[in-house]
């Protein structure tokens, strides 16, 4: 799960940074509500943590923005500003939860594992399309009787065709959602992964293919 963390404090966007980490997030970072809103509008994040007071745009201001623009990502409200007034204001620009500072990182934990439980934010591990099969959490991919050990790199970028089989992905929204926004990731990363893929995953065994949209990027389809 990728999770974008919006805090201008250094020190502390750095120790939940280490912390969600060690709990198993994928975590990308802004220091500045303009930023934070041009990352969130990618849509490639599966929960916001979100700072109010921030440099350039509030808070409020990005979350609803982005509700405006129907980005239904869930975001859970870090904040000094306590009051019963801010919290409501928080809650009705569409903040799905909302945390005073100072808290305990085991409550900001729980109230991220309360989010996942929801059952739209719920992702199955396994996925099958005909006779191609996926087990993102071992990373291990099947075609009928034959097994194939990826990378967690290949399977993520599997895992991404499967679930949007049919549809062209470009090569910035996979070059975002599986290396991260802004990381210093090269395009050719995309096209190297995939050419992995191809070459590992016998994808006609099951009637599929990856196909190419020049210019554009590259769409799960049947052969």
């Amino acid at each position: 799960m990728r999770i974008l963390l919006v805090e201008d404090e250094t020190r502390l966007a750095e120790a939940l940074e280490q912390i969600l980490k060690h709990a198993g997030y994928i975590v990308d970072l802004a220091d500045d509500g303009a930023i934070g809103l041009d990352m969130a509008e990618t849509g490639i994040y599966d929960v916001i943590i979100l700072d109010r007071m921030l440099p350039n745009m509030e808070g409020v201001d990005i979350l609803k923005r982005l509700r405006k623009a129907q980005i239904k990502t869930p975001v859970i409200f870090l904040t000094a500003k306590d009051t019963i007034p801010n919290r409501v204001e928080g809650l009705d620009a569409g903040a799905d939860d909302y945390l005073i500072k100072p808290f305990s990182k085991d409550e900001l934990l729980a109230r991220l594992r309360a989010l996942v439980r929801r059952p739209e934010l719920q992702a199955d591990n396994e996925l099958r399309i005909g006779a191609l099969y996926l087990d993102s959490s071992s990373c291990m991919a099947a075609i009928g009787d034959e097994k194939i050990k990826l990378s967690l790199t290949e399977a993520q970028l599997l895992e991404l065709l499967m679930r949007n089989k049919g549809r062209v992905l470009t090569k910035e929204l996979i070059l975002d959602k599986i290396w991260g926004f802004g990381k210093d990731v090269e395009i050719s990363n995309v096209e190297l992964y995939i050419f992995y893929l191809r070459k590992k995953v016998p994808l006609e065994k099951a009637g599929l293919a990856i196909h190419t949209v020049r210019g554009i990027g590259y769409s799960l389809k049947e052969a």
